[in-house]
């Protein structure tokens, strides 16, 4: 049973950081103690913000003295509740907001280091400075912390050019749950010295240890972007349209997303502000994205070519092609107002999941009638990055059922959804982690010897279990 920190304890804490970084029961705890869609509510005795890395070790080299439970926190966006602490009131909260410095931007290099708590907006935008591009985004970027990003392995719908955080990550300082601090902020792009430790920590979602910083890579930034939003009447005329754009664009193809009709009519019905791209509405839509090295004038010639074939053999019924920036972005607008569109349906059950990109047709098809026959009336609403094979196979309540009796369904709903997952050699988590919420699930479908090694790992890094416990493994 877990040991809930006395008083002397929590002050020897307080006092590495001092007392106006930290925070007790008296104050708000509801950012660092409540999942963000408040489906687990923990309880923390002390929420500790070091500004340092030697802060974060005198930390953790307490905690590991006296057996203390640590949960890194990075900017709690995360969808697996992997950075907020159980009901038990034993786990102290370890805050990264305050170390929140770029240390470095190398640009002949194309590197930049920064600490764990800097925004990943704030990355981009320092990037954009130096006419370079750090190309890891996603829906939360104004509030993510890269701490989280680098624990989480976060995708987003940059990773059909450019891979998920694991590929855009070159070095890493991190905190040892000893509290020794290892320095492998290396910019170097080829390393054979014995393993590679940083793989070990990105993805680990701090059970391993705490990130304190990166050397993230850069890119030169495109000279010419041009997207389009396209309407199609299949997944499978989706994927053949994939497939063309990968085979004559390559690399320029920057982002693919897919998209079912009810989800981009609850973003118009239910967002009017929002324009409508095209005349009528499709079964199933597009936003693709060119992005040139050359021109502005190069993007658009090369995603119109892309069109014009697929409107001639009938790959696609319509489309049309960003005119400027400002419509560019209008086109991503309606991506990224996806997920909140779909609230206004109801309760919604949720699945981040991948197959194979060339089986999510088959994944669209199969997974719809095991939905049915657990709920009848329940309506699929798949989204996400076809370019990767990362589908957020989400789930919105029958019309007229209550949201609770629908919700009640969710793990028969779920494990009807991961066994087909499983059946199709798929992850039960792309992008989003195992954090709290899959750990069980992790247990029932990973391979065994897999299993085995992670917890050897965990149990030679973290022998007295101090970092992050009931998450993952």
């Amino acid at each position: 049973m877990a040991t809930i920190p006395g008083k002397d304890l929590l002050a020897r804490f307080t006092a590495i950081v001092g007392d106006t970084n930290t925070l007790t029961p008296a104050d708000d705890l509801t950012h660092y103690t409540h999942e963000n869609r408040d489906m687990i509510i923990g309880n923390t005795p002390l929420v500790l913000k070091p500004d340092s890395t030697e802060e974060v070790a005198a930390i953790l080299a307490l905690a590991n003295e006296t057996k203390t439970a640590i949960v890194p926190q990075g900017g709690h966006t995360g969808h697996a509740a992997g950075g907020v602490p159980d009901e038990s009131g034993s786990q102290i909260v370890l805050s990264m907001e305050r170390m929140n410095r770029i240390r470095e931007i190398d640009t002949a290099g194309r590197t930049m280091t920064v600490e764990a708590g800097v925004i990943l907006q704030t990355i981009q935008e320092k990037a954009g400075t130096h006419d370079l591009l750090f190309p890891l985004s996603l829906a939360a970027e104004g509030s993510c912390q890269i701490g989280g990003n680098i624990s989480t392995n976060a995708g987003g719908t940059g990773v059909l050019a450019y891979g998920n955080t694991r590929e855009l990550v070159l070095g890493l300082e991190v905190v040892t749950p000893r509290g020794e601090i290892w320095n492998g902020l290396s910019k170097l792009k080829k390393d054979n010295t014995g393993y590679d430790l940083k793989d070990l920590f990105i993805g680990a979602e701090g059970t391993l240890g705490v990130v304190t910083a990166a050397v993230v890579k850069l890119f030169p930034k495109s000279k010419g972007k041009a997207a389009a939003w396209i309407g199609l009447a299949t997944p499978a005329h989706a994927l053949d349209l994939l497939n063309a754009a990968l085979e004559k664009a390559g690399r320029t193809l920057t982002a693919f997303e897919f998209m079912p009709r009810i989800g981009v009519d609850a973003v118009f019905d239910h967002y009017p502000q929002i324009r409508i791209p095209l005349a009528a509405r499709h079964d199933w839509q597009v936003l693709m994205e060119i992005s040139s090295a050359r021109s502005q004038q190069d993007a658009e010639t090369e995603l119109e070519a892309l069109l014009g074939a697929a409107l001639e053999n009938g790959t696609i019924e319509d489309a049309a092609v960003s005119a400027n920036e400002t419509q560019r972005l209008s086109f991503w607008a309606i991506r990224e107002t996806m997920p909140e569109s779909q609230k206004r349906l109801g309760g919604s059950i949720k699945h981040d999941i991948s197959v194979a990109a060339h089986r999510i047709p088959e994944f669209i098809e199969r997974a719809a009638p095991i939905v049915e026959t657990v709920c009848p009336g329940a309506r699929p609403f798949p989204f996400g990055h076809m370019g990767d094979g990362n589908i957020h196979y989400n789930v919105s309540q029958p019309e007229g059922m209550a949201a609770e009796a629908f919700l009640a369904e969710r793990e028969r709903i779920q494990d009807g959804v991961h066994a087909l997952v499983i059946e199709m050699d798929g992850s039960i988590s792309a992008e989003h982690g195992i954090g709290r919420l899959k750990r069980d699930l992790l247990a029932r479908t990973k391979d065994p010897a897999a299993l085995a090694m992670m917890r050897t790992i965990k149990q030679a890094l973290d022998p007295n279990g101090i970092m992050n416990p009931g998450k993952v493994v």
